[in-house]
């Protein structure tokens, strides 16, 4: 049976990275320094050549998708937003560091939310969803390739949830503009909720001809 490939990308860098503040459906941009960088890094390395971009309906994913690929096909994808941060969000861990739902919050689990926030369990359901979704478009359209423009969080949990080899999200760090190629094969998923998990991108110009 046939295998499909997507590229899992983080967006680019925006204000609250640089502030470290907690964000999810706070819809930031890009800073010019965020900008900067994936022009940069679309000089250096090579990005896969996908058929289709799906984004996180946030700016900082949009705006990436429109930099790194600005002439394909772009749809939005609510599955792939960030995690729901509730009444963390803006704020820093130093200003939260003595907040005691914070610090049960920090223990983990899949089931731990913030107050009026959203788990990784949650997280990882909705992902699911949206990977589902792509794979039946893929699969119905004849794409072999698509590319996702998503938030450091839902990649790393995707990869922690359904990728091949086993990985801790702690673990997985995304650098802004990075992501993960995976390799889903329709069979594998349906019997096992897994993808294959090929390596991390963009490439080198010499490694640009491995997938």
């Amino acid at each position: 049976m046939k295998n499909y490939h997507i590229s899992l990308i983080r967006h680019g860098r925006t204000d609250a990275n640089d502030r470290h503040l907690y964000i999810g459906t706070t819809d930031y941009p890009l800073n010019d320094a965020g900008r900067n960088e994936l022009i940069d890094k679309l000089d250096r390395f090579v990005y896969p050549k996908v058929q289709r971009v799906y984004t996180s309906p946030l700016l900082r994913c949009t705006e990436t998708a429109e930099i790194l690929f600005p002439d394909r096909e772009r749809v939005d994808a609510e599955e792939f937003s960030e995690l729901h941060f509730g009444v963390f969000e803006g704020k820093t861990a130093e200003e939260l560091i003595h907040d005691p739902d914070y610090r049960e919050w920090l223990k983990g689990g899949m089931d731990a939310k913030p107050p009026q926030g959203e788990s990784v369990a949650e997280l990882c359901v909705r992902t699911f969803r949206g990977l589902h979704r792509i794979l039946l478009e893929m699969m119905d359209e004849e794409l072999n390739h698509c590319a996702v423009i998503t938030h450091s969080g839902v990649i790393a949990n995707a990869l922690a949830c359904f990728g091949l080899p086993k990985l801790d999200p702690k673990q997985i760090h995304v650098a802004a503009g990075d992501g993960f190629e995976i390799q889903i094969n329709p069979q594998m998923w349906q019997q096992s909720q897994a993808f294959e998990i090929l390596g991390q991108i963009p490439f080198l110009p010499e490694e640009s001809d491995q997938f």
